[in-house]
């Protein structure tokens, strides 16, 4: 499911649950940068708060990493696309999409504290 961008920010519904909401978002600000260039990063606080969690590439099991494992907040700084997360291990379970460049606080449920797998591009 793609972002809806509003004024507020940006809601991502889960494709099985349209009306779940994944989290709002924002362009990134110097709070994150300390997520590495082509990462996606996962904080145990809101608003990026902590060091992050980094990954790269496709992983089936995020939840083996404490803090994607209880993940309050993510920010995607991929260097060229939009990163796939899904609550559920294997690219299972509801998923959304995280734009690149973009940062997701809080994080709602099904991924709060359970982002378990991405799929990039």
């Amino acid at each position: 499911m793609k972002l809806m961008v509003s004024k507020a920010g940006v809601l991502l519904g889960a494709a099985a649950l349209a009306a779940t909401t994944l989290m709002t978002a924002g362009p990134a600000n110097a709070a994150w940068s300390d997520c590495p260039s082509g990462a996606l990063c996962a904080y145990l606080g809101t608003g990026g708060a902590g060091d992050p969690g980094t990954v790269y590439g496709d992983n089936t099991n995020l939840l083996q990493y404490n803090k994607f494992n209880n993940a309050e907040s993510l920010y995607n700084n991929g260097n060229n696309c939009d990163v796939r997360v899904y609550s559920g291990l294997n690219y299972t379970g509801s998923v959304a999409t995280a734009q690149r460049g973009w940062t997701y606080s809080p994080l709602y449920s099904p991924w709060k504290d359970n982002v378990a797998s991405n799929r990039w591009c």
